[in-house]
Order: structure tokens, then sequence, then C-alpha cells
């Protein structure tokens, strides 16, 4: 694996973490996403509640959580909310329901402040990705396992790659900030 491809390989993982980082942020619309942070101490264990129980959104401004082993219900509904979401489990028998509240003006600002710091930390990873694959480049240049063209050469790719991912990671927050400030 040549280390350009191999460079991409680390920007992909990045670009990936940070889809993942902004489908926490909470916005609009219930998103049984935003639950995947909370982790819940049951069977002498901690677990997910994708692992513990089936979730949904039955509705724009709720979601459902129904637990496999109905034992777990009470544990899942306190453990989220220990995790400071700014959620409100209710629960009714064995299901747990989520309503979201609309969020005011300031609520959302915060939000895209959060999603705008998570987009710097991508990119600041893809940057890092960039340094590290530009070092192995230079070190087998002066190795003299490449010539000097070819270090130019991996050099360019490596960042146009970086202005790829960058670019990606822009336009991910973008969407993102649309869709938190949409009422």
């Amino acid at each position: 694996m040549s280390i350009a491809d191999d460079t991409k390989a680390k920007m992909q993982d990045a670009l990936e973490h940070f889809k993942k980082e902004l489908s926490q942020l909470r916005s609009g619309r219930a998103n049984p996403s935003i639950l995947d942070a909370v982790s819940i101490e049951v069977y002498g264990t901690q677990m997910r509640i994708r692992e513990l129980a089936n979730v949904s959104t039955p509705e724009s401004r709720q979601i459902l959580i129904t637990p496999f082993d109905p034992q777990t219900a009470g544990p899942i509904a306190k453990s989220i909310e220990k995790a400071n979401l700014g959620l409100n489990p209710i629960l009714e028998g064995n299901i747990i329901r989520i309503n979201i509240p609309p969020m005011d003006e300031n609520m959302r600002k915060e939000i895209v402040k959060q999603a705008k710091k998570k987009t710097e930390d991508a990119k600041v990873a893809v940057r890092e990705v960039r340094r590290k694959g530009n070092d192995l480049v230079r070190k087998q240049k002066a190795d003299s396992e490449i010539t000097e063209d070819e270090m130019k050469k991996t050099e360019k790719k490596i960042q146009e790659l970086t202005d790829d991912f960058c670019k990606q990671i822009d336009e991910l927050f973008a969407v993102k900030e649309k869709e938190i400030m949409t009422v």
C-alpha cells in the first residue's frame, strides 16, 4: 500500500468519525443516534442502548425505546437522564418514551457552535494525517528509497486529498447547520 493510499484511508476514517459525531448532535427532529453515546450498566457490564433495545421514532419529535428485556427499562431511563442530553425519558410500563422538546434560538446556536468545533477538530485530524504522510514521504526520500520527483508527486497527491476531505467536512457541516437551524 502506497503512502498516498494509506493517507487516504486514514483521512476517510477521520471523515467517518466526524459523520458519527455530527449524527449525535441534536437537531429539530428526533434522531435515535443522539442516544449512541449513552451507556447503561446492566448484567454487570457497560452496554449501549442499541444492544439492549429497539430504538424508533414514531413521530418527528419522539423517540421510542423498547427493551428486549423488560427489566432493563429502568436502568436505560436512568442512564439517559444521567447523560445530560437535555432529554426527559418517560417510563411507561416496559417502554421508554422520549419527547424531544422544540429548540429555542439560543439552543440552536449553541448546537451549531458544537458542530463548528467538531468540524475544526475533524479538519485538524485530516491535517495531522497529511503531516504524518508527508513526514513518511520525506523520510523515504532521505533514505534514498524514492526520488525527489516521486516525493513531490506524492506530497502533491496528499495535499489534494487533504483539500478534498476538508471540503467534504465543510459540506457535511453546512448540511447539519441547516438542519439544526431549520425550525
